[in-house]
């Protein structure tokens, strides 16, 4: 009965505090409910900083991929020895002298053989990089046997080249056709008739639907001009009704704005008339079935491949269409529907940078089998250019492992004797405070005053080379030092006192115990900090930006005296390039620099497993 009673009671605290009253039930749920919601909160920034950090690296992903292969031209290029090496000697020094470009664009001639003006000419050499004579050149150096004769030279397309055909200029479309095309041509210019009137109704729908939106978009400016107008009205009503009872001074100035706002009226309703006018006669344009309407550079183009050839079409009406012939075609007869093409681009001609024409000789030169696809080489073994299908980071590669061997011989020695010295042998006084305090203050100091300090002291004082590896590494190795004694003296905190007292009681030396069995002991912990303080270093951009290191260098530096950039740096210029291959570029190389940071992080963690203790 009593264990009954016990039981029935309610659980009361030493306090007096009743557990199962509906008070502390309600707190005790209340309290349930807040630790659910911070976990559901928290849960949720998990989430969205996952979200945020995969974002990131899939947009970085996809558009750096395109940058690690490329497309090349092969044309058979015929070098005269007699024009470059006249004296048949071979030497390097003369074959980079020769002016390959010439041979380059004799062989584009050969490629597309079309008859083309001056201005064509251009778009078409334009095609190939204006490094490609350097390919030439090369292999001729390292084959001078090749001259007198035709040889076949993959040479780099142009950046825009290339973006077309990794589908990045615009996107095409086939159009189905049913009946069959008969074409006339006269000159550059041809005429397409189609059996089936079905073939271009959709063109000339576009086209009248393109007509009738640039008649819209008239009429609201006129409506917009409209508002200005009353503005004006109300503004000169206002002036006149003022002017009649002003002064002489005032009416003088009055006068002056009632004039400038006559002729701003005068101007605005003109406008209006314009608009007005502009899209009624494009609405009659477009109301007129029997007009041809034109297909500007401002819709789709349309190509069509008739009898081995390419008309572009510029004019479209209900009986037919009216293009230029782009590519020759090889006779003038009926082609049934299976024997024509009808192709829509879908970027218009004025939003693009490669023309219709260069697309179509494009499309004909790998119909020639000309164009290969590959592995970028150009991209890991080649230095800055202002051409984004001639620029690599090879340069900025080596200049960052220069910067960081620099760094690494400057921060490793000096971070450890320090690290040794405060933790081992420094007394416990107030200035060993102070310079603790400052170290750990210092690994807290933004980069760039970092890089401020360099630039006042190694550039202005010491007037060592601007742009140079030694430079940056010494600027990177004040900036590392802190982090890497921060990790020295932690490691070498974290050894058990009973080590030094062992050696200390076999009549070791504080500096025999010390190098002897503290150090080893601390090593991995002490290399840990520093590959994580490098890694840090390695991706810092503002304190070298400070010293000169965002120089435009187009050789690769053979020493830490030579000119360079590193990898952040050119990721930077690059991002402000505004080519789009330079874009791809820019993603590309944050992956490099990303892989390199991740193996050096991974590489720390495999020290610290491999090698950590513990006590």
């Amino acid at each position: 009965m009593t264990d009954m009673a016990n039981q029935a009671a309610p659980a009361t605290h030493a306090s007096g505090a009743n557990f199962q009253s509906d008070a502390a039930r309600r707190h005790l749920a209340r309290r349930y409910a807040r630790e659910r919601r911070f976990r559901l909160l928290g849960m949720s920034a998990v989430l969205v900083a996952v979200l945020f950090l995969a974002m990131l690296l899939s947009t970085v992903v996809f558009q750096g991929i395109p940058a690690f292969t490329s497309y090349s031209l092969s044309l058979t290029v015929n070098v005269p020895k007699s024009e470059v090496d006249p004296e048949g000697t071979g030497d390097p020094a003369v074959l980079r002298r020769g002016d390959y470009e010439l041979y380059l664009k004799q062989a584009m001639a050969e490629a597309l053989p079309f008859k083309i003006g001056r201005k064509d000419r251009r778009l078409r050499n334009g095609l190939i990089s204006s490094g490609a004579g350097l390919s030439v050149r090369d292999a001729l150096i390292a084959d001078p046997s090749l001259m007198d004769r035709p040889n076949a030279y993959s040479v780099p397309l142009s950046d825009f080249a290339d973006l077309y055909f990794k589908g990045l200029v615009t996107d095409r479309e086939m159009v189905a056709v049913q009946g069959t095309l008969s074409p006339t041509v006269d000159g550059k210019d041809a005429e397409l008739l189609s059996t089936s009137s079905s073939d271009f109704a959709a063109i000339l729908d576009e086209v009248k639907d393109h007509l009738a939106g640039r008649a819209n978009g008239l009429r609201q400016k006129a409506r917009l001009s409209q508002l200005s107008e009353k503005a004006l009205e109300a503004d000169l009503a206002d002036y006149r009704r003022r002017l009649a009872d002003a002064d002489a001074e005032t009416r003088e100035t009055l006068e002056g704005r009632i004039e400038r706002a006559d002729k701003d009226l005068a101007a605005v309703k003109a406008r209006i008339a314009n608009h007005l006018a502009e899209a009624d006669k494009l609405d009659q344009k477009a109301a007129d079935v029997s007009e041809s309407l034109e297909l500007d550079t401002t819709l789709p183009s349309y190509l069509i491949r008739i009898n081995d050839g390419v008309v572009r079409l510029n004019q479209v009406s209900a009986a037919g269409v009216k293009g230029e012939v782009l590519i020759p075609l090889s006779s003038d007869e009926d082609a049934a529907a299976v024997n024509w093409t009808m192709e829509r681009l879908v970027k218009p001609e004025s939003n693009r940078k490669l023309s219709d024409k260069e697309i179509v000789w494009l499309d004909h030169l790998k119909s020639q089998n000309l164009v290969s696809y590959g592995f970028n080489t150009t991209f890991f073994s080649a230095g800055a250019s202002r051409e984004p299908e001639l620029a690599g980071i090879w340069g900025a590669i080596v200049g960052s492992f220069l910067t960081m061997v620099v760094t690494l011989l400057l921060a490793f020695p000096l971070g450890v004797a320090a690290a040794i010295y405060l933790e081992e042998f420094a007394p416990k006084n107030r200035w060993t405070q102070l310079i603790e305090v400052n170290i750990n203050n210092l690994a807290a100091v933004p980069s760039i005053v970092f890089g401020l300090l360099g630039l006042a002291v190694f550039l202005n004082v010491f007037h060592l080379p601007r742009s140079a590896p030694i430079v940056g590494g010494m600027v990177l190795a004040l900036m590392t030092l802190p982090t890497i004694i921060i990790a020295a003296r932690a490691a070498l905190k974290a050894v058990p006192p009973s080590i030094r007292e062992a050696a200390l009681g076999i009549g070791a030396s504080r500096i025999q115990t010390v190098f002897h069995h503290v150090l080893p002991l601390a090593m991995p912990g002490i290399l840990t900090g520093t590959i994580i303080g490098m890694a840090q270093a390695l991706g810092e951009t503002a304190p070298l930006l400070m010293i000169g290191m965002v120089a435009f260098i187009v050789d690769i530096p053979a020493g830490p005296l030579d000119p360079a950039t590193v990898l952040p740096v050119q990721i930077f210029m690059w991002a402000d390039f505004p080519e789009i291959a330079f874009q791809q570029k820019t993603a590309a190389a944050i992956m490099i620099l990303l892989g390199f940071l991740i193996l050096m992080n991974a590489l720390a963690v495999v020290l610290r497993k491999r090698f950590e203790r513990r006590w």
